[in-house]
């Protein structure tokens, strides 16, 4: 599923002239308290969508006059104890998955998650946990890569079928392909059931938004598909997603997670990144991923096209 899932030491006397000594940056100051260029670690997962944020982020911090070196890995395990030491100075992030994996890390595994549909709630509920690990989160953009589930075009108008409440009153049993861990989840199995009333007669664990998990709702083998709400595939595919009009999906809103002793000495950094999430969708995002998915651009070429689109470099 959507896993898309410590105060830093005070820096040493000998360091406190320079802006970010840990970096070596060789920053230089304008006189005003304003601390900009120098060098910039970028990180992130290694998937289609934070390519394209990455390359978004890499060009619009590189305009700024920073040098940007970019190194997407594997899983958030790895590049998140990076980040919190200063090793990573940014990061492309999803708010409930970063704050889920802030509180597990804080609170134990099973810990109950403190996000919900609401951006605001979520970001109130993330914000202290990144502050507790050295952490500053920027402004969420309305993008939003959450957990989503999909039926055929078909299946939806035979059945007159827009939201998944309609699919409750359905009253059918219903066949689900999902990640292996939507059992028991509320913002999969439990919800569905609970909040919608689904009857699921079955879960297939065929993964999230994968080849196999739509290939089983097109076949007809599920009737129900756990996908993203940016995925690119689905209109080829002749699926549609129905609409979680009673929000059991965590919101996983596109946010940038910088180190905080980094941000301190480089504050315009925020204003840089802030831009892009003030005019970035969830349409946009679908597009973007899109022309790499499907049409085989690159990443950097798709994001560059993007922002000067919106006016952005």
């Amino acid at each position: 599923m959507k896993m898309r899932h410590a105060l830093v030491a005070t820096a040493m006397a000998l360091c406190l002239a320079a802006a970010a000594c840990g970096n070596d940056s060789g920053d230089s100051n304008d006189g005003s308290g304003t601390a900009s260029g120098g060098s910039l670690t970028l990180s992130g997962q290694d998937f289609t969508e934070v390519q394209i944020m990455a390359a978004m982020y890499n060009q619009l911090l590189t305009n700024a006059g920073y040098d940007v070196t970019e190194k997407l890995v594997g899983t958030r395990d790895i590049y998140l104890p990076q980040l919190k030491s200063g090793d990573v100075d940014v990061v492309p992030e999803y708010l409930s998955s970063l704050a889920d994996a802030l509180n597990i890390e804080k609170n134990g595994p099973n810990a109950k998650p403190v996000t919900t549909s609401d951006t605001q709630e979520s970001l109130a509920a993330l914000k202290p946990l990144a502050e507790q690990a050295g952490i500053t989160v920027l402004e969420p953009a309305e993008a939003t890569d959450q957990n989503a589930f999909a039926v055929t075009k078909e299946f939806a108008q035979q059945n007159n079928l827009k939201t998944l409440s309609d699919l409750g009153a359905l009253g059918e049993p219903i066949t689900l392909a999902a990640a292996p861990d939507c059992q028991g989840r509320d913002d999969c199995q439990a919800g569905l059931e609970g909040v919608y009333g689904i009857d699921l007669k079955k879960i297939l664990p065929l993964g999230f938004g994968t080849p196999q998990t739509i290939d089983s709702v097109t076949s007809g083998e599920s009737q129900l598909g756990l996908v993203g709400t940016t995925q690119a595939d689905l209109d080829q595919a002749g699926m549609v997603i129905l609409d979680d009009d009673k929000g059991i999906a965590r919101t996983e809103n596109l946010i940038p997670a910088v180190n905080t002793d980094f941000l301190d000495a480089h504050p315009d950094v925020a204003d840089v990144l802030n831009e892009l999430a003030s005019v970035l969708t969830t349409d946009d995002l679908r597009a973007l991923n899109a022309k790499v998915a499907l049409d085989r651009e690159k990443p950097e070429d798709v994001a560059s096209q993007y922002l000067q689109d919106k006016g952005l470099l």
